[in-house]
């Protein structure tokens, strides 16, 4: 069942999604070459613990980590480890965190040192698509406007459309009702309420889509080796589209 927020609770969702969002501002200085992913996951949960929030991934399932870390063609769920990023890679750090019982998460894809040109269009345009998905998610349309969206616009370019994970309904808890498909028709899926939240996370590569699980049971990789990107935003849906929960207002924590 898709739970509706009211303004206090969306105003709470946006406290964590602020939280989310500054975690990102403080990470991505670190992102260099030479560093570990471990070292962005300490620096996250040391943030949380000052902040008096708590990692929506760590323990999920059994998830070992407070972030996940997914480098060049990692999709998803990359765990941080001894690994050190070089120059040239890109690196998907995925973020969640539980403040005042509510969830906020976040996605964003961030170059290492140099990166290729054909790495840096792949991330705008998965960019691209994460803000043409949010604009779809506005009172009165149906679900599979937001898929859709993704769908019409990478699918010309030729990108990879990660269809085996998508985004999802979130806030008490992580994964709520409904799941949020990067393809779609805007005839299909349920009619979208003003306050319903969701994680809208495009996933495109820039070969296939098809993707394999690495034996750590986590770590998701495309099949064919190619890089991939990933975005997202939490959003609560209004008549004027998705309503951005995890965008940085510089103010809000500094």
């Amino acid at each position: 069942m898709m739970s509706i927020k009211n303004e206090a609770e969306i105003q709470k969702m946006a406290a964590a999604g602020q939280l989310v969002a500054y975690i990102h501002s403080r990470l991505e200085p670190l992102i260099q070459p030479g560093v570990t992913t471990r070292e962005l996951d300490d620096l996250a949960r040391d943030i949380m613990k000052e902040r008096g929030a708590k990692s929506s991934f760590l323990g999920y399932h059994g998830y070992p980590a407070h972030i996940c870390t997914s480098v060049n063609d990692e999709i998803v769920h990359g765990i941080p480890g001894k690994r050190r990023l070089n120059d040239g890679d890109i690196i998907s750090v995925d973020i969640g965190v539980i403040l005042d019982g509510f969830n906020g998460d976040s996605a964003w894809t961030y170059g290492v040192g140099t990166i290729s040109p054909e790495a840096a269009l792949l991330m705008q345009q998965t960019e691209e698509a994460l803000y043409r998905a949010v604009a779809a998610a506005a009172t009165g349309n149906r679900l599979g406007a937001i898929g859709h969206a993704v769908e019409s616009y990478a699918r010309p370019l030729g990108r990879g459309i990660v269809r085996e994970y998508g985004g999802h309904g979130i806030g008490r808890a992580m994964h709520e009702d409904p799941h949020v498909p990067n393809v779609g028709s805007p005839e299909r899926g349920v009619i979208m309420r003003t306050g319903l939240t969701l994680a809208i996370e495009p996933m495109l590569t820039n070969g296939s889509e098809d993707t394999k699980v690495m034996r750590d049971g986590w770590t998701v990789k495309t099949r064919d080796g190619s890089l991939s990107t990933h975005f997202e935003h939490t959003v609560a849906v209004s008549p004027e589209g998705g309503r951005v929960l995890t965008q940085r207002l510089v103010p809000v924590l500094e």
